[in-house]
Formats: structure tokens, sequence, C-alpha cells
């Protein structure tokens, strides 16, 4: 039985473990954490825009039944939620094939390095994990699926992609934070001014979690800093939205801005973080600066970790550091996520044969991915695993739309051209703000 190695025990990762299990082969799943969805554990307080309908794999699901476990069928988990339901359920039936304290740190081929074609192929893959005790094992492969993710590689506050001078300092002095807050966190922050840095869902997360506590303490200040010149397609795509809790999402954080409760920055590119009086201040590249905050919320993406990669041929998109049939697909500059397909094996595969990246970590920087994509990638990779090229090629999956038709559009363009060059008709105008009181 051939053992594949699975980089990773979250949503994904133990879904490849199911799909394998169900295909005959010998799934080895090498988890970080201390215990199943390590990542999902950490924004275990906020509730997903996805239904319990989507969140869980048919494979995972075929397995977990003869356990007694039910499908659960209604409303929308939060991140603790789907890890007590679903994942923790699944990777005890799995059992002695995850291990926890099992970081990956290293993959490459037996006996060649990066640069040696002869017999490449036909070597095993070698992965290398350094466990949680400091000690050290090399795992041969014939096969592995690195669904690690991209939460622990959050990425910074600057604007030109590496982090703002000062901020790291910043972080260090529990000013500014890359991961979204509880409820009791922004309580903590009522009557004093916070910053939110980012355009994506999480950001919108955030704004609607300060809101509730500006909502109650009216002297609680939340400045929403946008790097594009536009507020184009922020709020998403509201009631068009095929998932009707993402769309209700972007609409609430338009409504905390069209309320007061937050003050709308566009065109803001973060070049520094100065500390002031135990207070950070942003400041642009343009020189303006943001009034002095209690804490600054970063909520700009996250990238994926080539770290331990290096021994791989991979084949990636320059810009978006995704496979190069994956990016075409989902290239934030073109599309929106109602465009995109699904992908699978064909979409997935890389220069070295039988190492797959599935997961959000096979969008590279690009946003909003769903857990449909995943399962859909891992049934299809499995497949082709298994050698069965008919399943593999088979697409089982639709995407449901966002309501918003069209890219980020050009980076300085007003809206009414924000949509020129994407893929289809120009973003919907949703609200045109101007710099909010709390720059100068």
């Amino acid at each position: 039985m051939e053992l594949v190695v699975v980089i990773g025990a979250g949503p994904q990762g133990l879904a490849a473990a199911a799909h394998l299990r169900e295909r005959g082969l010998d799934p080895l799943v090498l988890e970080a954490g201390d215990g199943p969805g390590a990542a999902v554990a950490e924004w275990g307080h906020v509730r997903l825009f996805s239904p319990w309908s989507e969140l869980t794999d048919a494979a995972s699901r075929r397995l977990l039944e003869p356990s007694g476990w039910v499908v659960p069928e209604k409303g929308y988990p939060t991140g603790a939620q789907w890890i007590d339901g679903y994942l923790a359920p699944l990777a005890a039936v799995l059992g002695d094939r995850v291990r926890y304290g099992a970081r990956v740190v290293g993959v490459g081929r037996k006996g060649r390095d990066l640069s040696v074609d002869a017999g490449r192929a036909e070597q095993p893959f070698v992965v290398h994990v350094r466990r949680t005790d400091g000690t050290e094992e090399r795992i041969e492969a014939g096969a592995v699926i690195d669904a690690s993710g991209t939460w622990g590689t959050p990425s910074p506050a600057g604007a030109d992609g590496l982090p703002a001078l000062g901020e790291r300092a910043a972080a260090d002095a529990g000013l500014l934070d890359h991961r979204m807050p509880a409820i009791e966190d922004a309580a903590g922050l009522a009557g004093r001014h916070v910053v939110v840095v980012g355009n994506g869902h999480s950001a919108a997360t955030t704004i609607g979690i300060l809101s509730r506590v500006a909502k109650r303490e009216p002297g609680t200040r939340i400045t929403w800093v946008l790097r594009r010149g536009t507020v184009g397609n922020t709020f998403g795509g509201g009631v068009a939205d095929e998932l009707p809790e993402r769309g209700a999402l972007g609409q609430r954080a338009k409504q905390a801005v069209e309320g007061g409760l937050v003050d709308l920055v566009t065109g803001f590119r973060t070049d520094q973080v100065v500390l002031e009086n135990g207070q950070a201040v942003l400041v642009a590249e343009d020189g303006r600066r943001l009034d002095p905050a209690a804490r600054v919320f970063v909520s700009t993406g996250f990238r994926p970790d080539l770290s331990f990669l290096s021994e791989i041929r991979l084949g990636l998109d320059l810009r978006l550091q995704a496979p190069v049939k994956v990016a075409v697909e989902v290239d934030p500059n073109l599309h929106s996520c109602g465009s995109v397909r699904a992908t699978g094996a064909a979409d997935l595969e890389h220069p070295e044969p039988g190492f797959y990246i599935v997961g959000a970590k096979s969008y590279g920087r690009a946003p909003t991915f769903l857990a449909l994509t995943g399962f859909e990638q891992v049934r299809s990779v499995v497949a082709a695993i298994a050698g069965d090229r008919e399943a593999a090629e088979r697409v089982d999956l639709v995407l449901p739309d966002t309501g918003v038709c069209g890219g980020a559009g050009l980076f300085d363009a007003p809206d009414e051209a924000a949509g020129a060059g994407s893929c289809c008709a120009p973003a919907p105008q949703l609200i045109q703000l101007g710099a909010a009181p709390a720059v100068r």
C-alpha cells in the first residue's frame, strides 16, 4: 500500500486522508499543531459564511457515519463548532494516521536535490519532520499533498508587501495584530481609536465585531484603511451573492460606514507604524498620518509558506504564487470569485510528479477560497494519485457566485473605471468616500 503524506490536519488535509483511505491508499497526516484544525481554532470565535451543508466532504461523511456521527444540517457554525462537530470526529476516526506536533520543515526527492534530473521521478519523496520535542525524522512517500494552508503567514500592513517600518515593533508591543479580534478583545477597546487595514472578508468581519462595540460605546472610533483609491467591490454583492451570509457580511460593514460608526480612508498605503505614547500611528507613503490608535488590526490577506518546498520543482505564477493554471482563474486583478471555476488535479499539477498543493495555499495570494473548492480539489487529486484519470478529470462542483462581476480594477482608477480590463462588466458603484477626519 502506497504511503501518501498529507501536510496539515485542517479541513482539506483530513478530507484528503478520508479519500485516500477510501481508495485503498495509506495516508499519513502531519500536523504542526496540537490538534485537528489548529489554524481554524485560532479564529474559532468567528462565524463562517458557508452553511454546514457546504462544510463537510463526501468521503469524510462516509468514513464518519459508521461511528454514529450525524451530519449537521442547518446553520452557520463558528470555527470552534466546525472543529467540534466535524473536524475532531473525523480526525478521531482516522486515528494514528494523524500525527500532531509534527512540523514539516522540508520536502525533496530521495538522493536528488533540486538540480538533478537523472532518475528523479523514480525516487520516493522524503519528508523532513521536526517534532515538538526537537527530534527529527525523515519519512519516505510515494506522493505528497500539501494542505498546510496560509493562516500562519499573514500579509503585512506595508503597502510594498513587506512589513512597514515599525510594524514588527508595534506587534511586539501588542499594538498591532494580524488576527481578527474576539468580541471580548474588542470590548476592551471601547472608547478608544482602533484602525483596521484591509479590503477582504476578514477586514469586514473585524469591522462588524468592532462596530458592535461602537454602538454600545459612542466614544469608540474606528478607522478603516483601504490601499486602493476607490471603494469598488469592498462591500461585496449583497443580495446578489449566492452565499447569503457572505453578502450580508459586506452589507453590515457598509451600513457601519454609512451610519457613521466607521471612517473609511482610501488610497492609504502604509509606509511606517510609529509608536507614540503607548499608541500606534500609521503613516502613508504620501505622508498622511492617522490619529494615534490603541490597536491596529491588519487584515490584508495571507500568502503561502514556500520555505520548506525549496527542493521541489514548483510551477507557480510569479505574481500570485499559485499553480499557473489556478492563477489564471483566481487572479483578483481580473476576476471576482463568481467567475472562478472549480479546480482539479490537472490544474494543481507541478513539474514534480506526485506533488500537489491543495486548499487555500493553492490560491497563493488570491483571496476568497471556499471549503467546497478544497473538497473538490482533494477528491480529484486523490483520484489522480490512485490512477483513476476519469474521476480526476471530472468536475463535480460549480462555485457559488459572489454577486459582484469584475476584478479589483485599476489600482488608482475612479469607481466608474474600476472594471476596465476585467473579465466582465464593471463592478457596481457602491459609495465614494473621501478622507476621514482621522487623517492629517
